[in-house]
């Protein structure tokens, strides 16, 4: 058993039909932990249509989950508020739709698994980057995006008020220019004044 003959991996075989040395796997093979079984759960769809329903409840913990992803794999094209206006835009790349269009706002929620999932135009799939659970968690949050730009007092549940200001104690920055803002090191030096008593400084 310790000199036996083998094939280099893609050497060719004469015993097989097809030449190959490396046997494909048997028809139905399953690798472990991955049976998908639930088809909506890894495809988004029922039969070839998009579902309009989350295969698990959405919790808190779901939507900080979703928030969390999509400001790593998402924010970066479409903004954190969904609005495709993200920093690689700003740089150049092709300006993905807005959340917060008619036909982004009447899409199933499917939907935006099933691109996750496979990509669309421009946009790569993230299949290999993001788990399923955490996409439909980040679906979950686009919906979130969608409704904090189209909620009405209607959708306050009753007995609530719509706040007017931070809560006490709470101080909100004014937003910072990052593309104006001046560093000590970008600020231009300032003149050195002359001695007060006229006489020239000492080097």
């Amino acid at each position: 058993m310790q000199n036996q003959p083998y094939y280099r991996p893609l050497r060719e075989n004469d015993f097989y039909a097809d030449k190959r040395s490396a046997r494909p796997m048997v028809a139905g093979t399953v690798a472990r932990g991955h049976l998908n079984a639930d088809a909506y759960f890894y495809t988004g769809k029922i039969d070839s249509n998009d579902g309009d329903y989350m295969p698990f409840p959405v919790t808190a913990e779901v939507m900080a989950r979703g928030q969390q992803r999509f400001n790593i794999y998402c924010a970066p094209c479409h903004s954190e508020l969904g609005d495709g206006n993200g920093m690689i835009v700003q740089r150049g790349f092709k300006h993905p739709p807005s959340y917060n269009t008619e036909r982004l706002r009447k899409a199933p929620i499917g939907y935006f698994f099933d691109v996750m999932t496979n990509g669309f135009g421009a946009m790569p799939d993230y299949a290999e980057q993001v788990p399923p659970q955490d996409r439909w968690a980040i679906a979950a949050y686009i919906r979130a995006l969608q409704l904090s730009q189209h909620a009405t007092e209607s959708d306050v549940p009753p007995g609530q008020q719509i706040a007017q200001q931070p809560p006490p104690g709470v101080n909100v920055s004014p937003p910072f220019d990052t593309q104006g803002a001046t560093t000590a090191a970008s600020a231009p030096a300032k003149p050195k004044s002359a001695p007060a008593n006229g006489s020239e400084a000492k080097p």
